[in-house]
């Protein structure tokens, strides 16, 4: 596994480094000041919209938003109008898979290699950026391939998210996390897979010696694996909390894979930070996940999606309809008692780039106000990443992560669904009114039809 990791993280590199030099410049926040004058500044907040504003980027930092009439220009400043256009706070997704892709021929998964999946994701990482969403949690990839590829994003060699990435997820043997494609001869077993508290205490400890921001765990079983149910707990009470307990000290969250009653449970009594998926969310669950403060991170366009587009084979397609026909209903329950969400997409089940569409159905099916849902992709995934100080809302100190859309997004959130200007940390990664502005650091990759790895939905 070490060996493969550093194999992919090799070929991320020498890829990106070889575009790099052949491409210059690199991705550097211009000197000394960015002036955005925008028409409305979002207030994520309050829901206010303050117009002819002016925001003042130095560095990777905003360092003040005020009254454009009162923010001149000076000498080498540059001023980017956006007086046609409301900004907000870039968009956060807890729940991706940059490192897959929307591909569901059992072959495909067991053909991938971890020099495709670097690869992949550098390709999925500028097009989730471009999509408005300057930040991602990671939760699920082999051989390590999240970290080298949020390690070479923080380098400024390839344009992507701000990442925080789980590594391998953690299941048991046969379950979710585990390769079972493969008959017994093989003798193939998952990354993560690990049985018994010392077992996981070590995989969460060998992840985080890795490269791991978080842990990421399966608790029930999932859909697009062969031989588990969505309904059957799998790690036990035992087991989750001796990761918790270890993850928590260790600095790191939890985020639990969990579809079932049982296991959305037992993973909130055992303290994970983030219930992922919860088809199956009881009462019971509900009221212990807001005795805890635990996350619910809904992932709920891709049931939309798959209904339209997902062909799966037979051996998925019975449970996308059993957990399809049962999830909504219940993240509206839980959602109307009051249990927390932050907005997860579980992005490559459907294509990466339309993570904004969750937000659609946040606010046309589960019944959010459009400035409850654009929260829970801003000051509630920012809060669950802990992240607050950094990102999540527009406010002096903290990244210069902003978008900018043309029209009202409290009126209508579907318009998030273009965003037509993002900047990552002061610098400019896209500008439709002025592309020949955005330095192009990647071409543009050629299709392909890659897995998707096994620890997603």
């Amino acid at each position: 596994m070490k060996h493969a990791a550093r194999l992919a993280a090799f070929l991320l590199a020498a890829a990106t480094t070889t575009l790099s030099l052949a491409q210059q410049p690199t991705y550097k926040p211009a000197a000394p000041r960015t002036l955005l004058r925008a028409g409305h500044v979002l207030d994520v907040h309050t829901g206010k919209e303050a117009p002819a504003q002016t925001i003042i980027v130095e560095g990777d930092r905003i360092t003040a938003i005020a009254p454009t009439a009162s923010t001149p220009e000076k000498p080498g400043d540059r001023v980017v109008d956006l007086t046609a256009y409301t900004l907000m706070p870039g968009l956060i997704d807890v729940h991706t898979h940059l490192t897959s892709a929307t591909n569901f021929d059992p072959y495909f998964e067991l053909s991938m290699t971890p020099g495709k999946e670097a690869i992949l994701g550098v390709e999925n990482a500028k097009t989730t950026l471009e999509a408005g969403f300057t930040t991602v949690r990671n939760v699920g990839a082999n051989d390590f391939t999240d970290v080298a590829l949020r390690d070479e994003i923080n380098a400024g060699h390839i344009p992507g998210p701000h990442m925080q990435v789980s590594g391998p997820p953690l299941g048991i043997t046969g379950g979710h996390m585990d390769e079972n494609l493969l008959p017994e001869q093989y003798h193939v077993v998952g990354e993560g897979v690990a049985d018994g508290i010392p077992a996981v205490q070590h995989m969460v400890r060998q992840n985080i010696k890795y490269g791991a921001d978080l842990i990421k765990i399966g608790a029930s079983g999932g859909v697009l694996s062969k031989g588990d149910d969505p309904q059957a707990s799998q790690y036990t009470l035992e087991e989750m909390q001796a990761i918790v307990a270890d993850a928590h000290r260790l600095g790191r969250k939890v985020a639990a894979h969990a579809h079932g009653a049982q296991a959305i449970l037992w993973a909130s009594e055992a303290g994970v930070d983030s219930i992922e998926h919860g088809s199956y969310i009881n009462d019971e669950d509900i009221a212990m996940m807001k005795q805890h403060g635990t996350y619910l991170v809904p992932t709920a366009y891709l049931v939309d999606w798959m209904k339209e587009n997902g062909h799966l084979p037979a051996l998925y397609q019975q449970k996308m309809t059993d957990v399809g026909n049962a999830m909504k209903a219940n993240h509206k329950r839980a959602i109307a008692a009051g249990v927390k969400v932050a907005l997860g997409t579980d992005a490559a089940v459907y294509p990466h780039g339309l993570n904004a569409h969750e937000l659609d159905v946040y606010v046309n099916q589960y019944g959010m106000t459009p400035l409850a849902a654009i929260q829970t992709g801003t000051l509630n995934a920012a809060d669950l990443m802990g992240w607050t100080d950094k990102i999540g809302s527009l406010e002096a100190g903290k990244w210069a992560d902003i978008i900018a859309v043309q029209g009202d997004p409290l009126a209508d959130v579907r318009i998030l669904q273009h965003v037509p200007f993002v900047m990552k940390s002061g610098v400019i990664y896209k500008d439709e009114a002025q592309p020949a502005a955005v330095d192009k650091l990647i071409a543009s990759a050629p299709s392909h039809e890659p897995a998707l790895s096994e620890n997603s939905f």
